[in-house]
């Protein structure tokens, strides 16, 4: 998969090393802003602002993904825990991880980097 765009090191680092932004620093966490989260190295459409919603835990998080088919889900038994982590299907990219504390309609929570994602404002 071509990357689109130059990296910068923080998105390099969460994107392609799995790592993760401080809470409460990422760009999206608090927007309110009608749109779609792209993938940062793709351009694939991953989450829609009608399913954000603010978990309080500093990271953007969404109930569900725009097409379940845009992301894959992979066991993540890093740093003693047991996770689910959440990548782009289209390039592998990191994007965060999946929690089942969030609210109705599917009581999931994506908790998604913003440097792994990119806005497009409608």
């Amino acid at each position: 998969m071509v990357i689109k765009k130059k990296l910068t090191p923080e998105q390099h680092h969460i994107c392609k090393e799995k790592g993760t932004e401080q809470a409460f620093t990422g760009k999206y966490w608090n927007l309110k802003d009608k749109g779609i989260y792209n993938c940062i190295c793709c351009e694939t459409e991953l989450f829609s602002s009608d399913t954000k919603f603010d978990s309080g835990t500093g990271w953007p998080s969404f109930f569900s993904p725009i097409n379940k088919n845009n992301i894959k889900e992979i066991e993540d038994l890093s740093h003693g825990m047991q996770r689910t982590e959440v990548i782009c299907s289209n390039c592998d990219s990191h994007l965060g991880h999946l929690f089942s504390d969030g609210p109705k309609p599917t009581g999931l929570r994506y908790c998604i980097n913003s440097a792994s994602l990119e806005f497009k404002k409608k």
